[in-house]
């Protein structure tokens, strides 16, 4: 069994948990309301702002043998930059203010405490435990992203009568992305070291439970919303 196959099978729990979350199950079917999208999108900014300075940090913390990760890094970096203007531009477009949420300008604006957690986590694992860990949190988003963003998108966009570049970050991560995963699975079989292994495997399952905090925040957010328009 191939390294890559091992570690779905290892943490397939833990995905299932993710994937089962009521709000990721309501997404799917375009079931949610378009405060919700745009609290989604908040919290997705805070997180994929990150994403290249963590690339460039996990890549500088790589040992001289995994010289051509560091290259597969490089091209990550390339793909992955400037897509948090993306969500911002989505943010615009389905009605919501994009520069208070790039300032954090209100507490809904800002990262809630479950995504700084996740990014600390990611920083924490490439600086003071395993570089290699990082690629835990690339499969928890990149294999999430590829199996409900592309339908998601659509049915939020059919439901909430949205135009399409309000979905420039959804599309943009789900079916299209299919090329990421394939490249993804190249790289960690390539992975031969035991402990490296275990470093992945242990932050992916982190990562499906802090990814997961993330959406149960969310959805927390939603209803109490929901209950104050109510009693407006």
């Amino acid at each position: 069994m191939s390294f890559y196959q091992q570690l779905l099978s290892a943490t397939e729990q833990e995905r299932n948990t993710l994937m089962t979350l009521p709000l990721i199950q309501q997404g799917a079917q375009g079931n949610i309301t378009l405060e919700t999208y745009r609290a989604f999108l908040t919290q997705a900014y805070h997180h994929v702002k990150h994403t290249t300075p963590l690339l460039m940090a996990c890549g500088g913390r790589l040992s001289g043998e995994y010289e051509w990760l560091r290259t597969a890094i490089g091209e990550y970096i390339e793909e992955e930059m400037g897509h948090q203007e993306w969500v911002l531009n989505d943010i615009e477009a389905c009605g919501g203010d994009k520069e208070s949420v790039r300032h954090s300008a209100t507490e809904q604006d800002a990262a809630c405490h479950a995504t700084e957690v996740m990014v600390a986590y990611a920083y924490d694992m490439i600086h003071r435990v395993n570089p290699l860990g990082f690629f835990g949190m690339v499969l928890v988003l990149e294999g999430t992203s590829t199996a409900v963003a592309t339908q998601a998108g659509e049915k939020i966009m059919q439901a909430l009568q949205l135009p399409k570049k309000a979905f420039s970050y959804l599309f943009s991560h789900g079916s299209l992305d299919i090329s990421h995963v394939t490249f993804y699975e190249s790289l960690m079989n390539q992975v031969t070291k035991a402990e490296d292994q275990q470093a992945i495997i242990h932050a992916a399952k982190r990562f499906y439970r802090l990814y997961g905090e993330i959406f149960k925040h969310v959805a927390a957010q939603a209803a109490i919303n929901h209950t104050l328009q109510q009693a407006a």
